[in-house]
C-alpha cells in the first residue's frame, strides 16, 4: 500500500455565522473547493441557558442543489423543516439531507440539551449534488448513534464510525447521490490506522480533537484540515495524543458550481430560478412551535 501524499494544509479560522460562532477550513485561502466537497463547519458552542433553545442554534433557511450534512460529537440537534421532517439525533449520530429542488430547515439544541451539560459539538459538511439530481424531491436521512455501523482496529485503539461509503467490507446506512465515503475516527495515543481511499477520489482530514501525524510525516494538530494528492492507495494515521478526526473521500463531479448563499447550481439561471422559486414560497413554509 503506498501512501498519499499531502496537497495542502488549511487552518480552520474561527468565523461568526449570523451570532453563531464556527471554524472553516473549507473553503479558505489554502483549500478553496475540494469536489465534492464544497463548505466545512465545525461549531463547538455552550448553549445560553437564560434564551429559550426553541430561539437558539440556527433558525429556518432554505436550500438547494447540495446536501449539508450535520455530524454530531457532543450534545444533540433538532431538525425540522417544511416537508413536515421533525426528528432530534443526539451525539455519535448524523443528519443527511438532500436539499433537492429546496427545502427550508432550522437546527436548535434539543429541549434536554441543558440536562447533556449545554455543550454542542457538530460539523456541517456541504456535499454538492450532481445536476441530474438537483431538482429531486428533498430527502431527509436522520442516523443515530446506534445505527451507525463501527470497524475497530485489532489493538482496540481506533474505532471508526462508517456513516455513508464502506471501509474494509463495512458499508455506511446512508447512500449518497455520488460516491463518498463519510468516517468519524477515534484514536487514543499511540495508535497508528491505515484508511484506503479509491484512487480517483479527493479526500481529507479534519481534526476535532488532539494531534495526528500522516504517513509517519506531517503533524497535522486540532483544528486543520489536510487535503491529498491523488497519488497512493490511502493515509496512514498515528495519534500523537488522543484524537477525533473526520474523514472523507468523493469522486468529483467535473461539473460547474455556481454558489449563493444557501443554494448550490451549476450557472447563473439556476440560482436566480432558487432564489425566485423561495421568494414564491415554492420551498414551503417551515413553522416553528
Amino acid at each position: 500500500m503506498t501512501n498519499r501524499s499531502i496537497q495542502a494544509i488549511a487552518y480552520a479560522q474561527p468565523m461568526d455565522m449570523g451570532g453563531f460562532p464556527i471554524r472553516q477550513p473549507l473553503p479558505s485561502q489554502k483549500i478553496d473547493l475540494l469536489d465534492p466537497f464544497l463548505l466545512l463547519h465545525h461549531a463547538n458552542v455552550k448553549v445560553p441557558q437564560h434564551i429559550d433553545v426553541k430561539h437558539a442554534g440556527v433558525g429556518p433557511h432554505p436550500h438547494r442543489g447540495f446536501s449539508p450534512v450535520t455530524i454530531i460529537f457532543e450534545g444533540g440537534v433538532h431538525h425540522r423543516d417544511s416537508r413536515g421532517n421533525d426528528n432530534v439525533v443526539y451525539a455519535g449520530g448524523t443528519q443527511w439531507m438532500n436539499a433537492g429542488m429546496g427545502v427550508i430547515h432550522s437546527e436548535r439544541p434539543p429541549v434536554d440539551i441543558h440536562e447533556m451539560g449545554s455543550k454542542q459539538e457538530l460539523i456541517q459538511l456541504w456535499v454538492n449534488t450532481p445536476a441530474k439530481n438537483k431538482m429531486d424531491a428533498p430527502i431527509y436521512i436522520p442516523l443515530t448513534k446506534e445505527e451507525t455501523p463501527v470497524v475497530e482496529s485489532a489493538d482496540g485503539l481506533t474505532r471508526i464510525q462508517v456513516i455513508a461509503g464502506e471501509l474494509h467490507t463495512t458499508k455506511g446506512p446512508i447512500v449518497p447521490l455520488s460516491a463518498v465515503n463519510m468516517f468519524t475516527v477515534q484514536m487514543q495515543k499511540g495508535a497508528t490506522y491505515f484508511i484506503p481511499f479509491a484512487p480517483t477520489h479527493n479526500a481529507f482530514a479534519y481534526v476535532l480533537k488532539g494531534a495526528v501525524q500522516i504517513n509517519q510525516a506531517d503533524s497535522i494538530d486540532a483544528f486543520y484540515m489536510a487535503s491529498f494528492n491523488k497519488d497512493g492507495d490511502g493515509i496512514e494515521i498515528t495519534a500523537v495524543e488522543n484524537s477525533l478526526l473526520l474523514v472523507g473521500t468523493g469522486e468529483p463531479l467535473n461539473e460547474p458550481v455556481a454558489s449563493h448563499g444557501p443554494f448550490v447550481m451549476n450557472n447563473q439561471t439556476e440560482l436566480m430560478e432558487a432564489f425566485r422559486d423561495y421568494q414564491l414560497g415554492k420551498m414551503g413554509v417551515l413553522i416553528e412551535d
